[in-house]
This record gives C-alpha cells, sequence and structure tokens, in this order.
C-alpha cells in the first residue's frame, strides 16, 4: 500500500512516499479501514518538525475517512462497507489504517469522504473551544486568530450562531473577505494593524469577552490587552511557535482567565466523541456550519500541503487524497 513515512524530524521534504508498507490487519476491537481522504492539520507539521516527538519511524496525520474493510474479533459497533472518519489516530497519510472501532464516527451518505475528512478534529475542536471554557452570547464579544483558517471559519460561524459580535484577525485582504463572508462582523489584518488597539476602538475600550487562540508566539502578548475585564483567553495551538511565558500574577489586573485547550482531552470517552461530532454534522446539516476546503492534492504531494500549510497560504482545509 502506499503511505507517507517519516524517518527522522525535519522540513516538510522530510515526507517521503513509499509503496512498500503491507496492508495491515484488524486485532480485537479493531477494524481495516480503507481511507478515501485525509485531513493535514499544524498538529501534523508539530510532529513533523519534533515539536510534539513521537517515535520514528511514523506514518504522520491524525484524522482521515473512509470505508470499513474488515473488522477484528468482537467488533459489533461497525460492519464492513459502513462510511466513517476518524480523529486522534496517528497513520491517516496512507491508503489503509487499523483503529480501534470505538473511535469511528460515521458519516452519512450525503457526506462526501472530502467533506468527511474535514470536520472532526477542526469541527470538534470548534464545538469545544466555543462550549467549554466562557461560551458565547448576545451582546459579547469574540475575538478569533487566524480567522480565515480551518479552525477559524468554524469558529466564526458558531459564535455568530450564538449571537456574539465576531472579531477575526487574518494576514491578507483575501483572507478577510473569507472571515466576512463566513459571518465576522469586523476584520483586522495584523500585518497592517496592532489588533488590540483595533479591538478596543471596536468595543469602545471594553476589549473582547472571549479570544480563541491558536496562533501563540505573535498573538498571545496582544490577547492580554485586547481582552476584556474578566474576560477569557484560550490558547489552543502555536501556529506561530509556542507563546512566551508570563507571571500568573499578570492575569490579577482585569482579572483574566486562562486556558489550554487539546481536542484529544475533550473525546476522551466515546459519549463525548458522538456527541460532539453529533452536533457539528447536525449543524452542517441544518445548513448555519459550512465546511471549506480550500485544496484536494493526491498523497504524492503531502509535502506540499505542509509548504502551503506552514506559509499561511490556505483558507480553509487541506485534503490529502488517498484513493
Amino acid at each position: 500500500m502506499k503511505a507517507i513515512m517519516v524517518s527522522g524530524y525535519g522540513g516538510a521534504d522530510a515526507l517521503k512516499l513509499t509503496e512498500s508498507e503491507p496492508v495491515p490487519k484488524p486485532g480485537t476491537g479493531q477494524v481495516l479501514l480503507k481511507i478515501h481522504a485525509a485531513g493535514v492539520n499544524f498538529v501534523d507539521i508539530y510532529q513533523r518538525r519534533g515539536t510534539y516527538a513521537v517515535n520514528l519511524p511514523f506514518i504522520p496525520g491524525l484524522e482521515a475517512s473512509g470505508q470499513v474493510e474488515a473488522v477484528g474479533e468482537n467488533v459489533t459497533l461497525v460492519r464492513p462497507g459502513d462510511r466513517a472518519a476518524y480523529t486522534g489516530h496517528l497513520g491517516s497519510y496512507s491508503q489503509y489504517t487499523v483503529i480501534e472501532a470505538e473511535k469511528l464516527i460515521p458519516i452519512p451518505e450525503s457526506m462526501t469522504f472530502e467533506e468527511g475528512a474535514a470536520f472532526p478534529l477542526q469541527g470538534i475542536t470548534a464545538h469545544y473551544l466555543i462550549h467549554e471554557f466562557s461560551k458565547p452570547k448576545p451582546g459579547g464579544t469574540v475575538l478569533v486568530h487566524a480567522a480565515a483558517g480551518g479552525v477559524g471559519l468554524l469558529l466564526v460561524q458558531w459564535a455568530k450562531h450564538l449571537g456574539a459580535e465576531v472579531i477575526g484577525t487574518v494576514s491578507t485582504e483575501e483572507k478577510a473577505k473569507v472571515a466576512k463572508e463566513a459571518g465576522a462582523d469586523h476584520v483586522v489584518l495584523y500585518s497592517r494593524q496592532a489588533f488590540a488597539g483595533e479591538v478596543k476602538r471596536i468595543t469602545n475600550g471594553r476589549g473582547a469577552d472571549l479570544v480563541l487562540d491558536g496562533v501563540g508566539k505573535s498573538t498571545f502578548d496582544a490577547d492580554m490587552d485586547a481582552v476584556a475585564v474578566r474576560g477569557h483567553i484560550v490558547i489552543y495551538g502555536a501556529a506561530s511557535g509556542p507563546a512566551d511565558k508570563i507571571s500568573p500574577n499578570a492575569l490579577m489586573p482585569k482579572s483574566i482567565s486562562l486556558s489550554g485547550g487539546s481536542s484529544a482531552n475533550f473525546i476522551a470517552t466515546r459519549e463525548d466523541l458522538l456527541r460532539r461530532s453529533k452536533d457539528v454534522l447536525d449543524a452542517i446539516r441544518a445548513g448555519w456550519l459550512k465546511l471549506r476546503i480550500d485544496r484536494v492534492l493526491p498523497l504524492e504531494e503531502a509535502a506540499q500541503a505542509h509548504k502551503v500549510l506552514e506559509g499561511r497560504q490556505s483558507m480553509g482545509k487541506i485534503i490529502l487524497k488517498t484513493a
């Protein structure tokens, strides 16, 4: 089978195609999933670089959709032919993977495999960020960094659906247009403006009630200025690198709450996985939450997919077509 292998940490060129990997066999409680599409995420880049260490060599990718081809012993949740997606399981840059049946998310016939690979990680991330810390409400203000990215676009739509005023930050005019189309009330180009000052101007000096930051190093210091008194900042990524350290006492003057988020902690049980994914799929089905797929590339072009994502040249989701 074809798969992308990483034998040593490094740049995007560390992603090498191999056609010599054998098709794995499912064990007890597992299924063999024929992967049709894989989602590309920043966590894949962190693992490729070695920022998040994994055992070498490895097949990257934590998200995919496809069709169950075979099941192991004691599997009753799915059967061969079922369509499913998953997140949080290493090895999606491949034509096949073996995965525990309880980690699969059923996907409807109306959903393409590309859409099936686009929603799990980013949709579930958006779900917990919106619901678990300081749920947006009418009259409140939410600041979304990288508002034209895969997670950012979903956050913009979800916060607007709940009635909040949404301010997005982006790097280009083209991305600003996309963020506004998704529902952002205001968009700040942080390449041209200091976003904290703009947030305070827009909110008449009050600041944002909730700041959702997947960028990290280049944004976090200004988050502390942009957030409102008794506001909440959630860090869930580090696209520009890890944020600088701060003293906990720095939170005191404005009574700021600061949280860190990782999706794995919010789908640790099958109940949580199905509950959150159902909410995302229901929102997509209802039409108010829309997926944006930036591009679909063949598996062989995984290195190019990483370069596009690292270079912040995408708007929405990048998908690798594996079948």
